[in-house]
């Protein structure tokens, strides 16, 4: 007999997406009667709840629950759905990803296997708007140069690594490293994971666990939401310092080279010749990249949009990790 399934999701003003979702779920190869879907809703002030039930009426073979979420952040809403769910394995999901098909069916695979604490897969990113700004900003969260080796956004091969996106694991995970921490307001997975680690767990990522993720549709967005990674990151980090990457350390100090050199530059040309020739060898090198994807995937607009949109990536999430030291 196949494992009970719960699948947690965060929302708040999904109105556009969720149905989306419901819809991919639906359509897994996993039994539904093992199956069930738990929705922490931050009281929505947009119609997702009436697209919720309308769903329902169409799928009743579907178990959908939703339940309250007043705190509107993220980790209370996994929490409050915990507490909700009935299911041996839990797998988070979010509003703004689409599952393949056969996700739950390798998840629980994995699971039951022995693979590791915490099994996930690949994030395929696709532009979360029309034209040609979304589409550079999703091609470039897939980059190298945006993500570095955040093995989650373009690994080929299975390993053993620090983080997946979501996550699926069995229910005494919780019991043993506790619930997600709700003092963080985003990197509240990567924590989690550092407490599975800690206690000798491991973190599996499998490419054959797929799933669609909107990328931001406009730079702001994107801006923004590096902003606040960054931010919390260095909140993070204070409680586990030793669980610093290579490449969360250098958009911070590239940020600080940079406010160091302009201050520097008013004084010393030497410094203004450094500073000029930072920026220069960083355009190029993005520029160059730009022009490498726009040839791969014969999208012209790529090679003004994707280093405009890693530069705003780096700039954010440094700026934002060094603000969080100032407060």
């Amino acid at each position: 007999m196949s494992p009970f399934v719960s699948i947690i999701i965060p929302c708040y003003n999904e109105q556009a997406t969720i149905r989306d979702l419901l819809a991919a779920i639906d359509a897994q190869t996993y039994p539904h009667a093992e199956m069930e879907v738990v929705i922490a809703d931050g009281m929505s002030s947009d119609d997702t709840r009436g697209e919720i039930m309308a769903f329902v009426e169409k799928h009743p073979d579907l178990h959908i629950c939703v339940v309250d979420n007043p705190a509107r952040i993220i980790p209370a809403a996994l929490n409050r759905a915990l507490q909700e769910a009935q299911g041996e394995i839990i797998i988070r999901l979010d509003a703004h990803s689409m599952p393949y098909p056969d996700y739950v069916e390798h998840c629980v695979a994995a699971l039951e296997s022995g693979l590791g604490e915490n099994v996930g897969g690949i994030w395929e990113i696709r532009p979360g708007a029309q034209g040609w700004v979304a589409q550079a900003i999703a091609a470039a969260a897939t980059h190298p140069l945006g993500v570095g080796d955040a093995f989650y956004r373009h690994a080929e091969k299975t390993a053993y690594v620090d983080t997946v996106p979501f996550g699926a694991f069995k229910r005494e995970q919780f019991a043993l490293v506790g619930f997600f921490d709700e003092s963080l307001l985003t990197n509240e997975d990567y924590e989690f994971n550092v407490r599975i680690r800690k206690s000798g767990g491991r973190i599996w990522l499998d490419p054959a666990i797929r799933s669609v993720y909107y990328a931001r549709p406009t730079l702001r967005a994107l801006g923004s939401q590096f902003w606040r990674y960054g931010y919390w990151k260095r909140k993070m980090l204070k409680r586990y310092p030793e669980t610093l990457r290579w490449r969360q350390g250098l958009p911070p100090l590239f940020v600080l080279s940079l406010i160091g050199g302009i201050f520097l530059a008013i004084f010393s040309p030497v410094f203004r010749l450094l500073l000029a020739t930072e920026v220069l060898f960083y355009a190029l090198v993005l520029i160059l990249a730009g022009i490498r994807a726009a040839i791969h995937q014969r999208k012209w607009t790529l090679m003004i949009g994707l280093p405009l949109a890693v530069a705003i990536m780096h700039i954010s999430w440094g700026a934002g990790f060094l603000w969080s030291m100032i407060k």
